[in-house]
């Protein structure tokens, strides 16, 4: 006997942020486009199956500038995340030089993933950590008490002046629109140690630091013309810490301040800050997350993707961002020789938990998919940039283009047993259409991936459907 539920998409539901404008889906480029920006092949793979509508179709990229740790340190162990730097000092000229081929591999990938994602295309710059030789400690992975500030105190400005001088090039010198620029990650943490093995890192107090370093960013930005270009905070780890935060902007910073940025790997407070920016009218991306975590019952390789689908759909209902964005689309790589001196992690086990939904062999340059990329796409490929959201419930996300009337609902069922729902949209609109279904279930090799079932009418703006045991399914309803 099959559960009966009624899911009611209403107007009253409507995301506000943004005007109610979805802006879109996206990834970090840090660490992966580093690791694999040396092949060509792996390259064109990455922006085809991210970016092109044949694959995710993601329209957001952030591209880190890193911060280039002092070159005799060899702390760094993971083979993708030693970013090198574009500023570097010469000890026997005591000259600051730039170097603009030091970071190709990651340029590499951001030019192929921008030509795929189209018009849509939006580029953040962000940064983990300033050059070493303008840190406290000397090392970029973090001063030597982690809960204090590694930037040196006279280096603000000079910091912001790197910054604005890297999007300055990407965006005039390569031809890249450059969206927005987010000078710190995740600041008010202690995370970034000193000579940590994991990636850079830098800790800034909540308060007058941020205000510090957003307010110099925005100088520098503007004195570089890039006057389009938005100023972006604090991305943070915690949505209650990104609260925090927030209420110590100054009036100055808030008002320079376009855009909020948070990260909900610690999402305690998160409905608390969606409400606080509809209350401020401020714009809001999720801008970075993931976990190695599983969803469903008994779902072997489906675990992953349901726990990443109902991470999704819990994000944006509980915040309501104008845009979602996983940390690395690649986590995972392969290959006998390593990178940098350092061996790779090789390949997780895919009935359980793993970061990414794709990982690279170098050996064999190719990238290999997972089911947790194609969750992904059920939300990517059908509910795209200028949508506007509309919250439903737990495990159903909805969107509407209001332009053309075309509804997209994601819906996941992580029950084993299958469970007809009733879809209700008359509070939309009141005519017979077109519905046409795509779903993901099983494993990657004889489950379905995005695979079409039969199209259906519906009337009077009603329909039921059965939704399968430990799967995804998106309706487009035309």
């Amino acid at each position: 006997m099959y559960l009966q539920n009624t899911v009611k998409l209403q107007t009253k539901n409507y995301s506000q942020t943004n005007n109610g404008v979805f802006e879109g889906w996206g990834t970090s480029l840090c660490w992966w486009a580093h690791r694999i920006g040396y092949s060509p092949e792996l390259t064109k793979k990455s922006g085809e199956l991210f970016f092109s509508k044949k694959g995710l179709n993601l329209n957001i990229m952030r591209y880190n500038i890193g911060g280039g740790d002092d070159p005799t340190h060899k702390h760094i162990k993971r083979t993708d995340s030693i970013i090198p730097g574009w500023l570097n000092f010469n000890n026997e000229t005591k000259e600051y030089y730039y170097d603009y081929t030091a970071d190709t591999n990651q340029l590499n990938v951001l030019k192929e993933a921008y030509k795929n994602a189209g018009e849509n295309a939006l580029v953040e710059v962000f940064s983990n950590s300033s050059p070493y030789f303008m840190t406290k400690s000397g090392c970029t992975s973090g001063n030597k008490n982690p809960n204090y500030n590694n930037l040196k105190e006279e280096c603000y400005t000079d910091f912001a002046e790197y910054i604005a001088h890297v999007t300055e090039y990407i965006n005039n010198k390569l031809n890249i629109n450059v969206y927005c620029v987010s000078p710190m990650n995740e600041p008010n943490t202690d995370y970034w140690e000193y000579f940590s093995e994991k990636q850079e890192g830098c800790h800034y107090d909540p308060g007058e630091s941020q205000n510090k370093m957003l307010i110099e960013t925005a100088k520098a930005i503007k004195n570089k013309g890039l006057r389009k270009v938005k100023i972006v905070g604090s991305d943070e780890t915690s949505t209650e810490k990104q609260l925090e935060e927030y209420h110590l902007y100054t009036y100055e910073v808030k008002k320079i301040l376009d855009r909020v940025n948070v990260h909900t790997y610690i999402d305690d407070k998160t409905k608390e800050l969606g409400e606080l920016m509809q209350k401020e009218n401020k714009n809001i991306w999720m801008s970075e997350t993931d976990w190695s975590n599983v969803s469903g019952e008994n779902a072997g390789e489906m675990g992953a993707a349901l726990w990443f689908g109902e991470k999704i759909i819990s994000d944006i209902n509980a915040l309501s961002p104008s845009a979602w964005v996983i940390w690395l689309v690649i986590d995972c790589h392969r290959s006998k020789q390593g990178f940098m001196g350092n061996k790779d992690s090789g390949f997780p086990s895919t009935n359980n938990g793993y970061w990414g939904v794709a990982f690279a062999d170098h050996d064999e340059k190719e990238i290999y998919l997972s089911k947790k990329y194609y969750a992904f796409g059920q939300f990517s490929r059908y509910v795209r940039p200028g949508d506007t959201i509309i919250h439903i419930d737990s495990h159903t996300l909805g969107a509407i283009d209001k332009k053309t009337g075309r509804v997209t609902v994601v819906a996941i069922n992580s029950q084993k047993a299958d469970v007809t729902k009733t879809f209700d949209l008359n509070d939309l609109n009141k005519v017979t259409g077109n519905v046409e279904v795509i779903r993901t279930s099983g494993n990657l090799k004889d489950g379905e991936n995005w695979a079409k079932l039969p199209s259906f009418k519906y009337v009077n703006a009603t329909f039921n459907y059965t939704i399968k045991g430990n799967s995804i399914t998106t309706f487009i309803i035309k």
